[in-house]
């Protein structure tokens, strides 16, 4: 436990006249030890894209009113011949490549364009040290208009990446022509969640997961510093050893690993340091919000949600409680299904198909 002491007033013979009295060599070892913890908890600064050292600018970016630039991918139909327009947020470990992987075939048919960026700190995207829920629903919102989507338009999100929808929902609702989420995460803090359900699901995650959420919600200053600790608990979802209930998901990551493309997705997406990527979504996603989505009013457009029931990452028993408290969101449960549902196969057609059909 860290005591500071009071400031102390010397006399000419250098007794202390007032105060928490310390000797000076334990004030100036207490003094190191503070700065060293103070070096130690602060994340090494980002390796901006396109700066001396840092990562190449290789996508198209537009630079947001704060300075900032964000990295996107144009998918589906023109934009000029669509006739839905869709701005698609990324999950953990994501980039602005990733899609609901409908095929192309649909996406003509129904004429829909869609645009996938980085998320702030990912890929190229530059790092918001402020990121919260409601930057990353203004920058789908700058990213909307930047690109000339219209009035309205409709966000996708999916896994981690759909905390931007809720915040989409709450702050810019009448930007929204639709919105849907796909194996939305869920903060075990909300609260309109039960507690005891709550704190049930939580403690059967792996104990390092657990730790990892509550310094993310507890003490999110300090997470980048306990991530990098060996000895310490930490997310196995950071480290890809989720136990995955879903023989699927299991053998997507086994398959990802021996190909090499777990490691790739990581290295793109956390090109410019982990902190402003992963350790960020953490204390954004599982941090205090300053809503309950489960206070929403219903909002001026439809609201879909995609899960799975042997989701290893996202508890469906939680998923379930949330959809019957928000009669306005149109709840579709997949059986046998885990949670990445951008490789279930047709997934991507059925969900284009169901909000633009």
């Amino acid at each position: 436990m860290w005591v500071a002491s009071m400031p102390q007033v010397w006399d000419e013979e250098g007794a202390a006249k007032g105060g928490v009295v310390t000797p000076a060599p334990a004030a100036a070892l207490l003094g190191s030890l503070a700065g060293w913890m103070s070096r130690a908890v602060e994340p090494p600064a980002p390796r901006l894209c396109g700066t001396e050292g840092g990562p190449p600018v290789t996508a198209p970016r537009l630079r947001l009113r704060d300075g900032r630039h964000l990295a996107y991918c144009e998918s589906g139909v023109p934009k000029d011949k669509a006739r839905f327009k869709v701005v698609f947020s990324h999950g953990f470990t994501g980039s602005r490549e990733d899609s609901v992987r409908a095929s192309q075939e649909v996406a003509e048919e129904l004429g829909v364009y869609m645009v996938g960026f980085d998320r702030a700190g990912y890929g190229e995207s530059d790092p918001n040290p402020n990121r919260s829920v409601k930057s990353a629903a203004l920058d789908v919102e700058e990213l909307a208009d930047a690109l000339g989507l219209g009035p309205k338009f409709y966000v996708i999100g999916i896994s981690l990446g759909c905390h931007a929808v809720w915040g989409a929902l709450k702050y810019i609702p009448e930007r929204l022509a639709g919105a849907a989420m796909m194996a939305p995460v869920v903060n075990y803090w909300w609260p309109g969640f039960p507690a005891d359900l709550a704190a049930e699901v939580y403690n059967k995650q792996e104990v390092g997961d657990q730790w990892a959420l509550r310094v993310s919600h507890h003490a999110p200053s300090i997470l980048h510093w306990w991530m990098e600790q060996s000895w310490l608990p930490t997310s196995t979802v950071v480290a890809g050893t989720t136990p995955l209930p879903n023989k699927r998901d299991a053998e997507i990551r086994r398959n990802m690993k021996a190909d090499g493309t777990f490691q790739k997705k990581n290295e793109l997406a956390t090109q410019q340091g982990i902190h402003e990527s992963y350790y960020r979504d953490m204390t954004v996603m599982f941090g205090k919000w300053e809503f309950d989505p489960m206070s929403l009013p219903k909002p001026p457009c439809p609201v879909h949600i995609w899960q799975g029931d042997e989701d290893g990452l996202v508890p469906v028993v939680l998923q379930r409680y949330l959809a019957s408290r928000l009669s306005w969101v149109n709840y579709h449960e997949l059986p046998g299904t885990g949670h990445f549902l951008s490789a279930v196969p047709g997934l991507g057609d059925t969900v284009l198909r169901t909000i633009f059909g």
